[in-house]
């Protein structure tokens, strides 16, 4: 009996660590092994194949990045928007004459950003963030943000969440050229808010009036209109009491 459990202990003993070395071979064996080694012949096309997988991947990779890039410089309003092909965001229609903006900051709690933000979808609206949480050097804590604010389900996480129809601009000159110094706020932008810096200048049209008031934007836009804006918050008030 002894024997036999010293027998298995052996053969699990063995299995467990396998083998620790090749096995010897004649001299024989081994040198027709080395030699077939030595005769193998380099394919070049299977070379070129895996130059141009290695080529194509790499490629792909940079599209990525700066597509990425790209998309990020678009959300901070650094870039003149490509929304349809690149985020799926719309921007606003101009064509409506008087786009709403919406001066909110990133210290509001996200569940009122994200009311704000279905209803700015409904009128047509922008979204506009003095600067970034963290400050302008970290772009990551806005991108999480903005992802927060207009996720349609709040409750998705990642790439493939079905996004708002609002854009989100970060735009301190935004703020200064309309005295906003509390939010939420709300003022009636002739023309394309979210403009490049590059194709603005000090004389740009601005709002001809500025609401303030932790209010729905229905309610903000009849104040407007009360201030003697009424014509200008037309098509905004009947876009988001249509839907």
């Amino acid at each position: 009996m002894e024997r036999v459990k010293d027998a298995i202990a052996r053969q699990k003993a063995a299995t467990a660590s396998g083998p620790t070395a090749l096995p010897a071979l004649p001299d024989e064996a081994q040198r027709r092994a080395f030699d077939g080694l030595h005769r193998h012949v380099p394919s070049p096309a299977m070379e070129a194949r895996a130059r141009a997988a290695y080529n194509k991947g790499k490629d792909g990779f940079a599209a990525q990045r700066e597509a990425m890039a790209k998309r990020l410089r678009q959300a901070l309003g650094l870039d003149a928007p490509d929304i349809p092909t690149v985020t799926k965001t719309a921007a606003p229609d101009a064509s409506h004459g008087w786009v709403p903006v919406l001066f909110v900051s990133s210290s509001m709690p996200i569940m009122t950003l994200r009311t704000y933000a279905g209803q700015l979808e409904k009128a047509g609206g922008v979204m506009a963030f003095r600067g970034m949480p963290g400050g302008l050097t970290k772009v990551a804590p806005m991108a999480k943000l903005s992802a927060e604010i207009l996720r349609l389900d709040a409750g998705c996480d990642g790439p493939a969440c079905t996004m708002r129809n609002v854009q989100l601009i970060v735009d301190p000159l935004l703020f200064r050229q309309h005295g906003v110094d509390m939010v939420p706020a709300l003022g009636l932008i002739p023309g394309d808010p979210t403009r490049p810096y590059c194709e603005r200048d000090d004389t740009s049209a601005t709002a001809s009036h500025i609401v303030y008031g932790d209010a729905a934007l229905s309610g903000m836009l009849d104040e407007y209109a009360r201030l003697g804006g009424k014509a200008e918050g037309r098509d905004a008030q009947a876009r988001l009491e249509r839907r």
